[in-house]
């Protein structure tokens, strides 16, 4: 996908001060960027909206697991890096849910999308399913350009596709994607984050009806 540009406030500038401002007070990241009583909009992502479709459905049932993370995106926080060594948080936004949470559901709908599958959910219908979606998100954040008026949203998964029954690992692939932006306006990135995101979640979703052999229309 060709990273699609869009238009900004926040600085570079501004997010090195709020850093510093974090490391100096010893105040927390979400008190400091946010206002403790401030309440924050709060932002949804979007599934694919042409996901890859099975030309038949099946009998098999699939389990996305909550994906780890590490610390800075176990949380509903949206997180910026001004510098590759540090991490802050958007001041006038949130995610919906917890990252995680976030990716799961998203994971969720797409395959559903997808009907190659008679069930796909958090938790198997029985005793287990057919197959689980083991994944690790380390990347899901924006990256201030130098300039400080423009940004890089950078995503990046490492899935597992898991037989239940026996517990092998069919495969195994690391995915990513990125989505330049023009701008350090909060809804400016959040819509840089779906558009990295729908290519992350379509990407993942052929791969694993490629894995499992399920032939789709497109």
């Amino acid at each position: 996908m060709t990273p699609r540009k869009l238009s900004s406030q926040l600085s570079r500038p501004a997010l090195l001060a709020l850093v510093a401002t974090v490391l100096l007070s010893g105040c927390s990241a979400l008190s400091v960027l946010s206002g403790a009583t401030t309440p924050l909009n709060a932002f949804d992502l979007s599934a694919p909206a042409n996901p890859p479709v099975a030309r038949s459905s099946s009998s098999r049932q699939i389990v996305v697991e909550l994906p780890t993370a590490p610390g800075a995106l176990n949380t509903d926080r949206i997180l910026i890096r001004p510098h590759p060594l540090q991490a802050a948080y958007l001041p006038d936004g949130q995610w919906a849910e917890e990252t995680p949470t976030m990716v799961q559901t998203l994971l969720v709908r797409t395959l559903e999308d997808s009907n190659a599958f008679r069930y796909v959910g958090r938790r198997p219908l029985g005793a287990s399913g057919d197959y689980a979606l083991v994944t690790d998100l380390t990347d899901f954040q924006a990256e201030a350009g130098s300039a400080g008026n423009s940004a890089t949203i950078r995503l990046r998964l490492t899935a597992r596709l898991v037989r239940e029954d026996d517990a092998a690992i069919l495969a195994s692939r690391s995915f990513t994607a990125s989505a330049e932006v023009a701008s350090t306006e909060t809804l400016a990135l959040v819509e840089g984050f779906n558009l990295a995101n729908q290519s992350l979640l379509a990407d993942i979703s052929t791969w694993v009806l490629g894995t499992l052999n399920i032939s789709v229309t497109r």
